[in-house]
């Protein structure tokens, strides 16, 4: 997965601009609110999510603009495509001229994987950062599992309202049976494909966790459930019968994979707890860029890396191995301080001023 070009205009602070990077290590750099992680998150967008900066649509356009328009010119397995995505009050997008139904569609069509400031709390905050990590990179490889993840929400919203309307109405109770069985069914496919997922990237994270820090710990990855593993739609069916009551009482639906979390331990101790702040560091690195690995085996590329700001947050081992010792991908990194990139060996680093390029350096 190569980014060639990419074009964009009427997009946060960028008037018009037109990026080619490098196709190994780009780095951009310059003072705070110049457009450098907006220019990250014009290319996360071709990856059909959400901005990572939790923005709306709205937001994403330039100030006092109607209309924001980016075009990414990029190549994966070998083929040179080119997609559009269109910002009026909300996002439509194109892929090789022919319109797409939603700018969801271009899940699929093109990966990234993105880390920012915030993925350093994915140890420290509660398990829905957790979730969150692995929906947005399941979603990717599965652009299926983003509608079944929506409409698990909305039964799950569903079954709530009828809970709490339980406490002044109890005939409504006769309409739990239908919802539970809904979110009985997709309960069972959203947890199955999160096991895989959690399996699979187990695989890829000791050799990398080795590599980023150096340490001798054993990481381990375990997908922690409310639902055994092994239970089929009628077992789930039966843990919701079961909580009904206690779910009445609080007015929350207690089981199900939106209460699930990832276990993180090293040498069999919980990381939250007793892990340093540069172990904790490392894991979260370790976890984004296995992502990458992840993709790589099941689409056959690696996706394009685009990381935040997150140069200042590591130490000089940390920071070396990102800018020297990630081969065979595409990677966008973001700093304020150039003494952070120093010891870039090899790559073009690009400096960011107003919303454009006002010096370019290839090493």
């Amino acid at each position: 997965m190569i980014v060639k070009k990419l074009t964009s205009s009427g997009f946060r602070n960028f008037n018009e601009l037109e990026f080619c990077p490098n196709e190994n290590m780009n780095v951009i750099f310059g003072d705070n609110a110049q457009g450098k992680t907006n220019l990250l998150e014009a290319i996360w967008l071709f990856c059909g999510a959400k901005s990572f900066r939790g923005a709306k649509d709205s937001e994403l356009l330039g100030f006092e603009k109607q209309r924001a328009v980016n075009s990414l010119d990029f190549v994966f397995g070998g083929v040179e495509k080119n997609a559009k995505i269109i910002i009026e009050d909300k996002r439509k997008a194109e892929l090789s001229g022919k319109k797409l139904s939603s700018a969801a569609a271009l899940a699929g069509e093109f990966y990234a994987i993105v880390f920012s400031p915030a993925d350093l709390n994915l140890i420290n905050d509660g398990p829905a950062v957790r979730r969150r990590f692995l929906d947005t990179a399941i979603g990717q490889l599965y652009p299926i599992y983003n509608e079944k993840l929506r409409n698990y929400y909305k039964a799950v919203a569903q079954r709530n309202s009828i809970l709490r309307d339980i406490k002044y109405n109890l005939d409504v109770e006769y309409f739990l049976d239908d919802f539970e069985t809904s979110l009985a069914t997709l309960s069972k496919e959203i947890i199955k494909y999160r096991l895989r997922y959690v399996e699979i990237l187990g695989d890829t994270t000791p050799e990398l966790y080795s590599g980023i820090s150096g340490e001798k710990e054993t990481l381990n990855i375990a997908y922690s459930s409310t639902i055994p593993a092994s239970a089929e739609v009628d077992d789930i069916k039966k843990i919701l019968k079961q909580a009904r009551k206690e779910d009445v009482f609080k007015g929350v639906t207690s089981v199900g994979p939106h209460r699930d979390d990832l276990n993180l331990t090293l040498n069999g101790n919980p990381l939250k707890n007793f892990g340093s702040q540069g172990q904790k560091r490392s894991v979260c690195l370790t976890l984004k860029l296995s992502e990458a690995k992840v993709i790589k085996k099941i689409a056959g590329e690696y996706p394009v890396a685009l990381l935040d700001d997150v140069m200042s947050e590591l130490d000089k081992s940390r920071q070396d191995f990102i800018l020297n010792h990630i081969k065979d991908w595409q990677v966008f990194i973001t700093c304020c301080d150039p003494s952070n990139i120093k010891g870039l060996e090899s790559g073009t680093v690009f400096q960011m001023e107003g919303g454009n390029f006002c010096n370019i350096t290839v090493k």
